[in-house]
């Protein structure tokens, strides 16, 4: 059972979620909050598996919010650390930015459908990433459109193999665990064993940061 805490400012558009979620048999709403203090709050006392977050929030912003609450320690007898899915009416450059520095593990917009979000919720459970369609573009976007990174540090990927570091670039180009197995002829699940140890050796969250890095260190471009 996938345990969500539910976190808008909008009691409306809250209620809305909850009820979304809480039909499905393998999720379930363990709380509620209006503002980004309060989820902190219930974030810590109840340390859901996934917090759906809105960004813009009185008291405390989303992504402060989610800031202290991926850095904040679990101590119950859940260990993995929280996923958080930001969710807003904005796909602006700048908050998929603050949000996934702040440790989310996935952005969605508020104009998607419920079959969407639920999957979304789904899959950061499980540990994947997920961008909404429009964002990662403006993502993409935006990396064209700034300044070019400084050259590389030559030591970003020393401690990975040869088959990690082919592995690595190509989920930095945003492909799936299928479409990297069947470039480099391996096995979907030798893919998935792979990914977590680049994951966990670049200490990394997921594979959205995965990609942040290797953008932002020049590893990867958009025309690479």
């Amino acid at each position: 059972m996938t345990r969500v805490l539910v976190v808008d400012d909008q009691a409306v558009f809250r209620t809305g979620l909850v009820a979304i979620l809480g039909s499905q048999p393998d999720l379930e709403v363990v709380g509620e909050a209006g503002d980004g203090a309060q989820a902190v709050a219930l974030g810590i006392d109840l340390e859901p598996d996934v917090v759906l977050m809105d960004v813009r929030m009185p008291v405390l912003d989303g992504i402060e919010a989610t800031r202290r609450l991926t850095a904040a320690p679990r101590s119950g007898p859940r260990p993995t650390p929280v996923r958080v899915l930001m969710l807003t009416t904005f796909d602006i450059d700048d908050y998929v930015f603050d949000a996934l520095r702040a440790g989310a593990s996935g952005f969605l917009l508020k104009d998607a459908g419920a079959e969407d979000l639920i999957a979304a919720v789904r899959t950061i459970a499980a540990g994947d990433a997920l961008l909404a369609p429009r964002v990662t573009r403006h993502l993409v976007e935006a990396f064209i459109a700034g300044p070019r990174p400084a050259a590389p540090p030559a030591d970003v990927l020393a401690v990975l193999t040869g088959r990690e570091r082919d592995v690595f670039m190509l989920m930095a180009r945003g492909r799936s665990n299928g479409e990297i197995g069947r470039e480099l002829f391996i096995a979907e699940q030798t893919v998935k064993t792979h990914v977590g140890r680049v994951l966990a050796k670049l200490q990394l969250r997921d594979r959205v940061h995965a990609v942040v890095l290797a953008y932002e260190s020049g590893l990867v471009t958009p025309a690479g």
